[in-house]
């Protein structure tokens, strides 16, 4: 796990490595403070020897500048590397998540998504800059403190060392109870994120039907979990600070009674304990050590609880850019696509990739390059999940999709997916003008094609409506254009990458049938030679295809003109007269008004 993290340090790796280094030149500065300060004590104050102490004064005023630009350095090197990973972790996981197909994408909820790249990625910077700059810089300040005091006195600092395993001890109980706490917390935070998500993605449907109220008690009831997750995990890391604390005092305890009763309860400045010459500049030495030791012991036992709450943020990311596209490119991929023929040779599919549970089953189907077909079904029948495979969304199950006579899956997926459009149910547009959102389609798009495209999908008239014409900025997700402007923008932006396959998915839904007869005439006459595939509900939008395929659970129902299925098709008849049915109703309501 941290092995996949650290991929991601790159060229920050050095100022990583120069932050340590730098920090245990602070250290050893830090170390060498007390050692010279028992100096100046011993043989500076106590013999009145003014020209020892101003020298040893000099020396701990360098060594406490040296120390301080040891540390500045340390936080400033320190703080580009950490904000440098972060950066690159970021941008790893979103182009990481930019090769996923969608079976990927289906695995990892949006907000988890969101969560990973946001937060996640915070509470590993933190713990990252706290380990190039603290956790060196404690566990090397123990380790030096120690070694002088064992050159002072080995056994006065097996005193000190004896509550190191104690501490641990506690340490370690506290991990094991409350990673699992952090584990939970943060999937009900992916939860709360993605309920966020939805409100505010359908905020007009929440207003509409009056649920507000009902949504702020659902969030409350989240936010109310998370915040007793919180506490419960606080509670118990709450004994870490006593603990420390607890051991840091004990210490001080015993090493206050050995000063107290052996060298104040004694008149001479020198005396001997546990066979070695002890002063007072030397006790003042060991209490600074040892406090040294216990703080730094304390700052160690902080940077362990921020692994534990960043283990489960660690773990998150690592599984993101772990993640393998299921959908990739073979190994010498073909880059052109030669026409829009498209076949469908005993077609299964399922998107748990397992046979036993077949969305698509034993669908054949032959498309010659530059015709019309429509496709019609009832709502879970497999639609949408067949125009998916032709441009390798999401990879057959069983069987074989060929596009231009080839297997969709001997393709370069950018030179298959660059001759395949397809404008999905839900289709995007993004903040910025008419003209940015178009240029997706083709970036090197001129005016005279962009105003084309919009001719043939009935959007031009529309749009020099507007004041600022194809300058028009369009808000996230194009909320200020309505449905119908939106599928007809979307329509366009697909026409402009000159496809020789273009789907429609149920995506002149939101516009009238004037306007859909003006789009399908469009493609006839300008686009003769791109193949169209058209999902569609109502039976004009493509009842003059050249072919209609009717789709029943999964299969293949019927396939033929309008007047051969209207003449045996029962599906598609009936179909027909119910939408007949509801126009006549219509039309005789509308004069009766009149």
């Amino acid at each position: 796990m941290i092995k996949t993290l650290l991929k991601s340090l790159r060229e920050y790796k050095r100022p990583a490595i120069v932050t340590m280094l730098v920090m245990v030149g602070e250290v050893v500065m830090e170390v060498l403070i007390p050692y010279v300060m028992a100096d100046l004590i011993d043989k500076g104050f106590h013999n009145g020897d003014m020209p020892f102490i101003l020298k040893m004064g000099l020396i701990l005023a360098l060594f406490s500048v040296v120390s301080l630009a040891f540390g500045v350095l340390g936080a400033v090197i320190g703080t580009r590397a950490s904000a440098g990973f972060a950066k690159n972790l970021r941008d790893d996981m979103f182009r990481n998540v930019q090769r996923f197909s969608f079976a990927n994408i289906d695995k990892f909820s949006t907000a988890s998504i969101i969560t990973r790249v946001t937060t996640d990625v915070a509470n590993v910077q933190n713990i990252f800059t706290m380990s190039i700059r603290i956790a060196v810089r404690a566990p090397m300040m123990m380790l030096f403190s120690i070694l002088m005091m064992f050159f002072i006195n080995w056994k006065l600092a097996l005193i000190v060392l004896g509550v190191v395993p104690l501490l641990l001890f506690g340490l370690t109980l506290i991990a094991r109870k409350v990673f699992p706490i952090f584990t939970r917390m943060f999937k009900k935070i992916d939860k709360l994120n993605n309920t966020v998500q939805e409100n505010l993605h359908g905020v007009r449907v929440v207003k509409s039907f009056v649920r507000g109220e009902y949504e702020s008690e659902r969030f409350g009831e989240t936010a109310e979990d998370i915040s007793n997750d919180a506490v419960m995990a606080e509670k118990i890391l709450a004994w870490n600070g006593p603990i420390m604390t607890g051991g840091m005092y004990l210490v001080i305890l015993a090493l206050s009674f050995i000063g107290a009763y052996f060298i104040i309860g004694n008149e001479p400045v020198t005396v001997s304990f546990m066979g070695t010459t002890f002063t007072t500049g030397l006790l003042n030495s060991v209490f600074t050590y040892s406090m040294q030791i216990l703080m730094n012991c304390m700052m160690l036992s902080m940077i362990f609880v921020m692994m534990i709450m960043t283990r489960e943020s660690m773990r998150r990311i690592a599984e993101l850019l772990r993640e393998e596209p299921t959908i990739h490119n073979p190994e010498n991929p073909v880059t052109e696509v030669p026409d829009g023929s498209v076949e469908f040779d005993d077609v299964d599919f399922s998107y748990a990739g397992s046979m036993d549970k077949l969305c698509l089953m034993d669908v054949s189907l032959k498309i010659p390059s530059g015709s019309t077909v429509g496709i019609i079904g009832g709502t879970g029948v497999g639609k949408t999940t067949l125009i998916q495979l032709i441009p390798r969304l999401y990879d057959a199950t069983g069987g074989v999709v060929k596009v231009g006579g080839r297997d969709v899956r001997e393709y370069d997926m950018v030179a298959l997916r660059d001759a395949v459009s397809v404008v999905l149910q839900k289709n995007t547009l993004f903040s910025g003008s008419i003209k940015e959102n178009l240029r997706w389609g083709n970036p090197d798009a001129t005016d005279e094609e962009m105003i084309h495209a919009c001719k043939a999908a009935a959007a031009d008239g529309f749009i020099m409506e507007f004041p600022d014409g194809y300058d028009t900025h369009i808000e996230q997700g194009g909320t200020n254009v309505s449905g119908g402007q939106r599928q007809r923008l979307c329509i366009a932006r697909a026409l402009l990458k000159k496809p020789k396959v273009l789907i429609l998915d149920d995506s002149t839904s939101a516009v009238d049938t004037a306007t859909d007869a003006l789009i399908r005439k469009g493609f006839r006459e300008e686009f003769p030679e791109t193949t169209k595939i058209i999902i569609a509900q109502r039976i004009s939008s493509v009842q003059d295809a050249d072919m209609i395929l009717v789709l029943e659970s999964g299969r293949v129902n019927d396939v033929g003109t309008h007047e051969e299925l209207l003449a045996r098709n029962e599906i598609y008849r009936e179909v027909y007269e119910s939408q007949n049915r509801q126009q006549v109703s219509g039309t005789s309501s509308r004069e009766q008004e009149g």
